[in-house]
């Protein structure tokens, strides 16, 4: 009996101590990505290839609201958000809000993607090193989805670490008006 009760306290210790730190490293990374800094310089030097075509320059977006999105099409919860974040852009041509989905992935399987979904947001391909570009912007974990949105003065308004609602959107998009 003694046996058992040790053994369950251990095994209850052992779990808070478990669940504490767990605790402890999301409220760390939660606080990481709300820290409102500045975007690094060389995102608005950036060019990405297009699936329409044309480059997708970043140095466009500078001085305007900006909201940038990472994805990818293996990633179900970011084709999972594309249709929300399609009529977010559609919906935002007259506050200025801009949309921007860079695509961490392979040219060709955004092509084919883009074929079968009817998006009319801007979208780039930012290929592996858009892990690089999203950790440099507070994606510390550097998972998928992550979106950021930027002011106009190209301050951050707010960034999330996977799926977006509406409601988020609504948030960042009244802080720019």
């Amino acid at each position: 009996m003694r046996r058992r009760t040790w053994l369950l306290g251990a095994v209850a210790g052992a779990g808070l101590i478990a669940g504490g730190g767990t605790a402890l490293w999301r409220s760390r990374s939660r606080r990481r990505m709300e820290v409102d800094d500045a975007p690094p310089p060389d995102l608005w030097k950036s060019t990405f290839p297009s699936p329409a075509g044309a480059p997708l320059v970043m140095s466009r977006f500078a001085g305007k609201p900006l909201l940038l999105n990472f994805w990818a099409t293996w990633c179900a919860p970011c084709v999972t958000e594309m249709p929300l974040l399609d009529k977010f852009a559609r919906s935002q041509p007259l506050a200025g809000f801009q949309v921007v989905a860079l695509a961490v992935d392979d040219a060709a399987k955004v092509a084919v993607f883009l074929k079968a979904q009817a998006l009319h947001m801007n979208i780039g391909v930012a290929g592996a090193s858009g892990l690089d570009l999203s950790r440099s912007l507070g994606n510390s974990a550097g998972a998928l989805p992550f979106s950021i949105a930027f002011a106009a003065d190209g301050s951050v308004i707010g960034k999330k670490l996977g799926s977006l609602s509406e409601s988020q959107l609504g948030d960042w998009a009244s802080r720019v008006l």
